[in-house]
């Protein structure tokens, strides 16, 4: 009998510690009836997608689920095809607060950053 050798899945998305902790804060801070944050790629800007991050109400049937620390943070599922091993972490400085992410199935960004290419 021969053995099924079962793979396991990447992750959808990979969280730093401060981008967990970010979404803690967000949750602490939540409109009530949030059940938590969650990451989706609409199509806009000058590349065709964007990130974008809101808080959630409801999950839908196919987003990804992760459990952080903070609260549960949500993979919109038409979206995890262009994030499968990305990494998204928050970054602060002087000028500039925001989440930044890492993605290798990126094949291009506008001059501002501001959207992406698959």
């Amino acid at each position: 009998m021969t053995e099924t050798k079962i793979r396991t899945r990447p992750a959808a998305l990979n969280l730093t510690e401060r981008a967990e902790a970010r979404i803690a804060e967000l949750m602490a801070k939540a409109p009530e009836g949030t059940i938590g944050v969650k990451l989706s790629t609409p199509r806009r800007g000058c590349s065709g997608l964007a990130y974008s991050v809101d808080y959630v109400r409801e999950a839908a049937p196919f987003d990804e689920k992760i459990e952080t620390p903070g609260g549960t943070f949500y993979v919109d599922g038409a979206s995890v095809l262009y994030l499968v091993g990305s990494t998204m972490d928050w970054v602060e400085d002087d000028f500039a607060a925001g989440f930044t992410f890492e993605n290798p199935n990126a094949k291009g960004a506008c001059g501002c950053g501001e959207s992406f290419t698959v």
